[in-house]
């Protein structure tokens, strides 16, 4: 893993940075972390990029946006997957943090996961991107790879989290699902994944690859 960590850090940086990561990399708030990683479930980039700079040009503050009628949110972030869905709990997120947190985003993960359309994806980039603190964020690609390589075991994403949590040196924990999304993007794909231009091919076990390039 040592080996593999050092690898993608050199090779990461050629490809397209997450649209949350570019969030936390231009120093937003752990509130535009927070929104930006509910509008990017089930949508492509480009799109969650546009939203967000959509929806933060009417309200970049959970007092602000909690004035919003659902509808002007939801014509700022259309075409976002489940649009309707996300502005209403939108609004709701605002709602809790101005009323239970005096408009700040919480910087702990039970509280972040009481948030209405926040599971433990979400909450934990808002800890590692917004806080710096310690956390593992484990999406398709982080499951997927972490499974393919041979590192842990799992059946679903959550059990891969407390997996890693137990097995992945804590230095690693914040750049680990960064790294396995450009990696996952670009090489490390779901399907026919492209092994002869892998850089880490040496340490992966290759589980369940029936077919690759």
């Amino acid at each position: 893993m040592h080996r593999a960590i050092r690898i993608l850090r050199r090779e990461v940086p050629q490809w397209d940075t997450p649209i949350v990561t570019l969030m936390a990399e231009s120093r937003r708030s752990a509130f535009h972390i927070l929104i930006s990683c509910i509008l990017s479930l089930r949508t492509q980039d480009q799109t969650t990029s546009e939203a967000c700079r959509r929806l933060f040009a009417l309200a970049d503050t959970p007092q602000v946006m909690q004035r919003l009628a659902a509808k002007a949110i939801e014509k700022a972030i259309y075409p976002v997957g489940f649009y309707r869905v996300k502005a209403k709990n939108i609004i709701e997120i605002c709602r809790v943090l101005n009323e239970k947190y005096g408009g700040r985003v919480p910087d702990d993960l039970d509280a972040l996961l009481e948030l209405q359309g926040v599971g433990r994806k979400t909450a934990n980039l808002v800890v590692t991107l917004g806080f710096r603190k310690p956390g593992i964020c484990v999406d398709t690609h982080v499951h997927r790879i972490s499974n393919r390589w041979g590192y842990v075991r799992t059946k679903n994403p959550k059990e891969t989290e407390f997996a890693l949590r137990d097995k992945l040196p804590r230095r690693y924990w914040i750049e680990y699902n960064d790294l396995l999304v450009s990696f996952g993007q670009h090489l490390c794909r779901p399907i026919s994944p492209l092994c002869s231009r892998c850089p880490v091919s040496r340490y992966c076990d290759r589980v369940g690859v029936k077919q690759h390039r």
